[in-house]
């Protein structure tokens, strides 16, 4: 038979087959895996592509395809022998790479008692091990029958090569788990960036050293390709290294006492997805905290250690019975804070609040959830209600959220001691960027507005009075530039509180519908916001108090650790009728207190 045309039904022969074996061992391991009733069905799927797969290799066998070695030249078949044991050894390092990550992962989830999530890890690699098992499989079985049809001289040095590369992979994997396991039980360090990059390393070198020795011809490689490669594995490897977690500041989160003096009592409403915060006094203090950007890398160590030291002494001096985070808590962003990892820092935060006792909820700013960050808007919302309140007793995060836009909206209610409704404080959402552009900001939406609007209906017509109400949220609306600009030019319409103003107002450029209902509803008395580092003022507008928030930043801005003059918290005084105080906490006056 012409070699060509044995050749080519040779190769489509061996697809189906390795197609049908992977197909048959995925259907079997998913019912293995899963196994109820319907586990059945997998397994008949599975027998029937055995079936067919033996029928196929039984009927291949009998035809017996072979070809007369004089229809090529030595240097063809030679040509054929090094491309498949070049691409078998390859594939065999890849299958290598891809398995010994998997374990990595499955271990890692394993010490930390994240079970349930194994198998959920071990599925979304499912692909990957098809793709990879059908190439490796399918390269072997090539080289398999050309070494049938044609006597090579190399082949010996190829099947002792290939031992050699399973035997000292297969090692390797070993210690290095091994190593992994060790790190991550005692000293809970993740190491997965370094063990897999040496392993990647080493896969590079191998094939600029090693894989000439069983072939005929020395492949000579390509500057380019090696560059490219090289590149790859950087931009990989370097992203890894930044996503791991890191736990710098653990010692002093650990050392971190209880403060905690308010009696207020928290409930929680499981069907509506309220907290009810019900005063044990006259007054109930809310301190409002914004941009604290922890980083949890390397780099910022010193920074995020400052920002937690900076907030619990405000903590205690103010000694309030709630905490709220206007937004960006983290900053995963390599280049200033030398990690990816956004999971890091908010665990972080939530063991420190815990330790010191202090109830606290949270809006989303733009940068807890970039899209280049670790973990994905869904993964930080798990991890948020795994670390919420029926857990930790101080985190207020919803577990049941309104079906409109954004990461997460909140209403959470302020009662007097006698149970009637004394203020809503809602936490909205003002998401993160459109998408149309670098830095293009995004605003509240218009469905998130109807919720508002519902609720604050809500709590009138239960309380028969229009109840009073404050909001948070990271992004300012387009009306703090307004009133800011109509303060500038006097105007009396406008009132001046407190605070400065040295940035710009870094505002979406969709207005938002939300000042409007406010005013038209007369319920919201003050709204509190963040995202602009050094602007603190605070400005009455049209019956409405717009104010900044004193932020906490070390880490973001250039120059900002050395500066102090903008760094503080705002505090928020409820009295029992429903009015409130709003005062600025420097901390350099804490400090200079203290001192």
């Amino acid at each position: 038979m012409d070699f060509r045309e044995a050749f080519k039904k040779e190769r489509i022969h061996i697809y189906i087959v390795t197609i049908l074996g992977i197909l048959a061992a995925a259907y079997l391991i998913d019912a293995v895996r899963t196994w109820h009733i319907y586990s059945l069905i997998s397994v008949a799927v599975a027998a029937v592509l055995a079936a067919a797969l033996a029928l196929i290799v039984r009927r291949h066998r009998k035809k017996g395809v072979t070809v007369s070695e004089c229809e090529l030249a030595e240097e063809q078949w030679r040509a054929l022998f090094d491309r498949y044991a070049r691409r078998s050894v390859n594939w065999l390092l890849i299958a290598f790479l891809l398995v010994f990550g998997i374990v990595l992962s499955l271990i890692s989830l394993g010490v930390n008692s994240k079970k349930e999530e194994m198998m959920t890890a071990l599925l979304s690699r499912e692909l990957s091990l098809i793709v990879v098992a059908f190439f490796l499989t399918k390269n072997l079985l090539v080289s398999r029958w050309l070494n049938r049809q044609h006597v090579f001289e190399k082949r010996p040095e190829f099947k002792k090569e290939f031992r050699r590369v399973l035997i000292v992979a297969t090692v390797y994997c070993i210690l290095a788990g091994a190593l992994f396991f060790g790190f991550e039980k005692v000293f809970v360090l993740n190491i997965s960036a370094f063990v897999i990059g040496a392993l990647v390393v080493w896969i590079i070198v191998y094939n600029f050293t090693r894989i000439n020795r069983f072939t005929y011809e020395k492949k000579r490689h390509n500057r380019a390709v090696i560059a490219v490669i090289l590149l790859v594995a950087l931009v990989a490897g370097g992203y890894a290294f930044l996503s791991r977690d890191v736990w710098l500041t653990q010692p002093y989160i650990n050392a971190t006492p209880n403060i905690y003096e308010g009696e207020s009592r928290i409930s929680y409403d499981d069907g509506t997805g309220i907290y009810t915060v019900t005063k044990a006094g006259d007054d109930l203090r809310i301190l409002q905290l914004t941009d604290i950007h922890l980083g949890g890398g390397v780099l910022s160590y010193d920074k995020d250690l400052k920002a937690l030291k900076a907030v619990f002494a405000l903590l205690e001096e103010t000694k309030p019975d709630l905490v709220i985070v206007t937004g960006d808590l983290t900053y995963p962003v390599g280049l200033s804070s030398f990690s990816f990892n956004n999971t890091a820092p908010v665990q972080q935060f939530a063991a420190f609040m815990r330790n010191t006792g202090v109830p606290w909820a949270f809006t989303y700013g733009n940068h807890d959830t970039e899209s280049y960050a670790a973990t994905s808007e869904t993964g930080l919302d798990a991890l948020y209600r795994s670390l919420s309140y029926k857990t930790s007793k101080t985190l207020l995060y919803p577990y049941v959220q309104p079906d409109v836009w954004g990461r997460n909206n909140q209403l959470i209610e302020i009662r007097n001691s006698d149970g009637s409704l004394n203020q809503g404080l809602f936490l909205i959402d003002s998401n993160a960027y459109t998408g149309e552009g670098l830095n293009k900001y995004d605003y509240i939406h218009d469905d998130q507005v109807e919720w508002y609007r519902e609720n604050v209906l809500r709590m009138k017509e239960e309380a028969g009075r229009t109840v009073p109400s404050l909001a948070f949220f990271h992004i300012p609306l387009q009306q703090y530039k307004t009133a800011y600009e109509l303060y500038q030019a006097g105007d009396p319409s406008v009132t001046y509180n407190f605070g400065f103003k040295k940035e710009g107002t870094a505002c979406s450029e969709y207005p938002s519908s939300f000042f409007d209902v406010a005013r038209e509803l007369g319920s919201t008395t003050g709204v509190f916001c963040g995202h602009c580092h050094v602007n603190t003022i605070s400005l009455t507008y049209e019956g409405i108090r717009l104010t900044y928030g004193m932020s906490i930043d070390y880490l973001v801005y250039p120059g900002i650790a050395r500066e102090n003059e903008q760094r503080g918290g705002t505090l928020i005084t409820v009295h029992e009728d429903g009015t409130s105080d709003i005062e600025q906490v420097p901390l350099g006056s804490v400090l200079t207190e203290k001192e």
